[in-house]
C-alpha cells in the first residue's frame, strides 16, 4: 500500500496495461488527489504555454496571448524568454499544495512530480542546462529551501546555480498583477563565471508562472552573459 503525499491516505497503485507491463511510473498521490490536477493540454500560447481554453478568443493572437503579445512588443524584453512550459492549471488545489510546500516546509510534496517534470523536460527541452530560479537569502533562511532547486534536482540532469537573488522583495504572492509586470528594478545578478553559461541552451524552473516577470528578469541576465535560448518550465501556470 502506498499514503498519498497530499492527503496521507493509504491506497493500491492502479491496475492498468502500462502497470501489467511494467511501464507505469511510481504513483504518489490517490486517486481523489491526482484527480485534482488539471493538466494543461491542448492549444496552447506559444510563449508561456497558458491554455488557450482559459480564456475568450478576443485575448489572443494567433498562437499568441496578450499578454506576451505586449512582452514581446517591449525592446527590452523582446525575445528574453524562446517559451515557458507548466505541468497543471494553477486551481485551488494546487495553490494550496504549493503553499504546503513552500510555507510549511513539506518538501516532500516535490517528489510527486518527478515523473511528469522529466517526461517534459524530455519533451520540450531535451540538452538544457537546469537553473533553479533563487530565492533571498532571507526567504530561503525562513523556508530552509529553496522549491525550485527542489523541482530543478527531479530532473536528472545538469543543474548550474547561475544567478542569484540580490533584491529581497514583498511575497510575489502578494503583488497586484500591474506591480509584478512594472517591476523595473533587477533583482538578480549573474552568479558564475560567464563561461558556463555562455552559448548555452537553458531551462529556467521554477514553481509558478504567473505573469513572467520573475522569470524573464532571471533570463535577461542570461541573455546578458552570453547564454543562447532561454526557457522556462514550472509546476503550475
Amino acid at each position: 500500500m502506498n499514503y498519498c503525499l497530499y492527503c496521507d491516505k493509504g491506497f493500491y497503485d492502479p491496475v492498468n496495461w502500462r502497470s501489467v507491463l511494467g511501464l507505469a511510473g511510481e504513483v504518489h498521490f490517490c486517486e481523489v488527489c491526482s484527480s485534482s490536477f488539471e493538466r494543461i493540454q491542448g492549444e496552447v500560447c506559444e510563449i508561456c504555454g497558458r491554455s488557450f481554453s482559459l480564456f475568450p478568443e478576443k485575448y489572443r493572437q494567433e498562437n499568441r496571448c496578450n499578454d506576451c503579445l505586449r512582452w514581446e512588443e517591449d525592446d527590452k524584453w523582446r525575445g528574453i524568454l524562446a517559451k515557458n512550459r507548466s505541468l497543471y492549471v494553477y486551481n485551488d488545489f494546487l495553490k494550496e499544495l504549493i503553499s504546503r510546500l513552500k510555507y510549511r516546509g513539506d518538501a516532500e510534496l516535490v517528489n510527486g512530480f518527478r515523473q511528469e517534470l522529466k517526461g517534459v523536460y524530455r519533451q520540450e527541452f531535451k540538452g538544457c542546462v537546469a537553473v533553479p530560479v533563487p530565492l533571498s537569502l532571507e526567504r530561503h533562511y525562513e523556508r530552509g529551501f529553496n522549491q525550485a532547486q527542489l523541482l530543478a534536482g527531479l530532473l536528472g540532469v545538469e543543474v548550474v546555480h547561475a544567478v542569484n537573488r540580490v533584491l529581497h522583495e514583498k511575497k510575489q504572492s502578494k503583488k497586484s498583477r500591474r506591480e509584478r509586470l512594472e517591476m523595473r528594478e533587477r533583482i538578480f545578478m549573474l552568479g558564475v563565471d560567464e563561461e558556463l553559461v555562455k552559448g548555452k541552451s537553458i531551462v529556467l524552473v521554477d514553481d509558478v508562472y504567473t505573469t513572467g516577470a520573475t522569470i524573464r528578469q532571471a533570463a535577461i541576465v542570461l541573455k546578458e552573459a552570453g547564454a543562447g535560448s532561454i526557457a522556462s518550465l514550472t509546476l503550475a501556470r
